[in-house]
């Protein structure tokens, strides 16, 4: 039998949205913001000449920087103020998150709740300016040296590059932040799925005038597509797959009335990390690789960046490997994060609960790690067949084709958060109608009865 919940959110339709005002402001919040930051995408640094850095990035466009200007929304290709994203942020959370779990005074501060957690945000906002200077450095640099690409190179360029950047990296992380607090989804996440979105067009019908051209293989270009395809079906069926385990509780008494035992489930996800591991794993590996790559279009290019790119660059097997190990390590880390077994099983044993035929306590904390423990083997190897596969029939056919399975994992496990996350509010606002209705007819009875 489905549980009220389950029905209101059957009975979800658009007259139920259009008189959720709150949901609407939220939405319009989210649109607004993400349109801001499509603007930014198309808004140059100043001092660079915007051809010749197009042509200079068109050579390197094959590699690492093909895929960061897919992520960011073309604005690498433009080198926009937000050319940098926001994954310096992401970086800093995962290097942070990382410090939490090993230093002492940063592991009591994530058991002090929403104290704790305020005070390691302000610590990766630190670190994400830090790394955020250090990146755009590196990229003024890159630029300085490629000939004709800067007006005037120099100390005044490189400065106000730092600046520019860098502040284009903070607004988003502010911004981010902004959405998820008022608006609808991950801020964070939203803004990388528009820069992924926003691009879609433009690299399917490039894919589409080389093949028509001649310059891509029939053959390879219909085995992508039907590799993209089946890939979409894959996730959007694991990413809605659940391990279910049932929960009893005990009858109980109350007064002279004899409540019977009820059951519920716990739902443990396939993959309890989502997008997180992809995402870290990339941003880890773009941030040596962003500076080597702008270093690379230079003239003069140094020896060993040109030994770096040789094997950890875009599409490379080095490349590859660190991050099929750096989303199956992620994974693993981010689910021990979110979910803690001993926490879990210590809620059930305090409200009742338990497991049939296991015992309430540390036999329960332990089922369920290991229950979990599976779940993120089966977890970890289908995020990274899902992102490597794409990648690799890319690279063995030489398509220039940037939406790869990271892309793809990101867009639809976004899609289906923020959709989730839209239900929630409605039905939300219909228990808040109904519980409303109720105080109206009880306070109209006893009205009545006073009379």
């Amino acid at each position: 039998m489905a549980s009220a919940a389950e029905q209101l959110a059957a009975n979800i339709n658009f007259a139920a949205f259009a008189k959720a005002t709150d949901l609407q402001k939220r939405i319009w919040f989210t649109i607004i913001a993400l349109v801001v930051y499509r603007i930014g995408t198309f808004i140059p640094i100043p001092g660079i000449d915007p051809a010749a850095f197009a042509a200079a990035f068109q050579s390197q466009a094959g590699g690492i920087l093909g895929m960061m200007n897919t992520l960011g929304g073309g604005a690498i290709e433009r080198m926009a103020i937000f050319a940098l994203n926001v994954m310096p942020y992401i970086s800093a959370s995962i290097i942070v998150q990382l410090m939490a779990t090993s230093i002492p005074s940063l592991e009591r501060l994530k058991k002090e709740g929403e104290v704790g957690r305020k005070q390691l945000n302000q610590y990766t906002r630190y670190l994400t300016l830090l790394l955020a200077i250090f990146q755009s450095y590196g990229i003024s640099i890159g630029l300085s040296s490629s000939p004709g690409v800067v007006a005037n190179p120099g100390v005044f360029f490189m400065a106000s590059t730092v600046i520019t950047l860098t502040g284009g990296t903070m607004f988003l992380m502010w911004l981010g932040e902004q959405v998820t607090a008022r608006g609808v989804g991950n801020g964070i996440s939203l803004i990388i799925f528009a820069g992924i979105v926003a691009e879609m067009p433009r690299v399917i019908m490039q894919t589409l005038q080389l093949a028509a051209a001649g310059d891509i293989n029939g053959f390879a270009l219909l085995a992508l597509t039907v590799v993209m395809l089946a890939v979409i079906v894959f996730i959007v069926f694991i990413e809605r797959s659940q391990r279910r385990l049932v929960v009893q509780y005990p009858k109980r008494q109350q007064g002279n009335r004899m409540f019977m035992g009820e059951s519920s489930f716990l739902p443990l996800k396939i993959n309890t990390a989502g997008v997180i591991p992809p995402i870290f794993a990339s941003s880890l590996l773009l941030l040596p690789t962003t500076v080597v790559s702008f270093m690379g279009m230079g003239a003069d290019t140094p020896e060993w960046v040109n030994t770096m790119q040789a094997y950890i660059g875009y599409g490379r097997p080095g490349h590859m490997i660190l991050y099929a190990l750096g989303i199956i390590f992620f994974c693993f880390f981010y689910t021990s994060i979110v979910f803690n077994p001993e926490e879990t099983a210590d809620n059930l044993r305090k409200y009742g609960g338990f497991l049939p035929g296991i015992r309430p306590g540390k036999k329960t904390a332990e089922y369920l790690d290991y229950v979990l423990t599976r779940l993120t083997v089966i977890g970890a190897f289908y995020i990274t067949a899902v992102c490597l596969l794409p990648e690799i029939l890319i690279s063995a056919y030489s398509v220039p084709f940037y939406l790869g399975g990271t892309s793809i994992l990101i867009v639809i496990s976004v899609t289906l958060d923020t959709v989730a996350q839209i239900q929630s509010h409605l039905v939300a606002h219909q228990y808040e109608g109904l519980i409303k209705r109720s105080k109206l007819r009880g306070s109209t009875g006893g009205g009545m009865i006073k009379k």
